[in-house]
């Protein structure tokens, strides 16, 4: 299946929601995409098929990030690496703060997790302000990793994402709205 035809069947799964969590916000829904064993198979395969051959491991960003990244791995045959929200991991970690609308948040993973050098796809669900993914990337780089490349199902490109990771790294987007 071309990347086309993954993307009308992923389309053709996905739910908008209009005014969710909030009144003026339109909420894409991706879990009907995951119910749909081969929407989900083909979602998978579309994040990494950009990237053949460029990386290890592939970083799954909590939450939704987990299964896609979870899924990709088993079709890649690379490991994941779990890049989770702070206080959840139960050995030495490293730490990245970002900052959110009203507030903070922090990213971590399990210190020497990977060996020096290891290319890591950034995977996650949506790529709307940028700041969950760029503390991702910040974290695999300040571990001694190589950030491969960052691929997400969703783009919300008014947002403007992409300037915030400066053109530092190669990104994907299956869907932009």
């Amino acid at each position: 299946m071309n990347e086309a035809q993954v993307r009308d069947l992923v389309e053709s799964r996905l739910v908008t929601i209009p005014d969710f969590p909030e009144p003026g916000i339109v909420f894409r829904d991706l879990t009907p995409v995951f119910a749909d064993a081969a929407a989900f198979h083909a979602l998978a395969g579309a994040l990494t098929a950009p990237f053949d051959g460029a990386f290890d491991h592939l970083a799954g960003v909590e939450a939704r990030g987990f299964l896609l990244a979870g899924a990709a791995s088993v079709l890649s045959g690379a490991g994941v690496l779990p890049v989770r929200k702070a206080g959840k991991l139960p050995r030495a970690v490293l730490n990245e703060e970002y900052a959110l609308e009203y507030g903070s948040a922090a990213l971590e993973v399990h210190e020497g997790e990977l060996a020096p050098g290891s290319r890591v796809l950034i995977v996650d669900d949506v790529l709307a302000t940028g700041g969950t993914v760029a503390a991702a990337a910040r974290l695999v780089e300040r571990a001694g990793w190589q950030v491969a490349g960052i691929s997400v199902a969703i783009e919300l490109e008014a947002l403007g994402a992409r300037s915030l990771l400066d053109g530092r790294y190669e990104v994907h987007s299956l869907l932009t709205y």
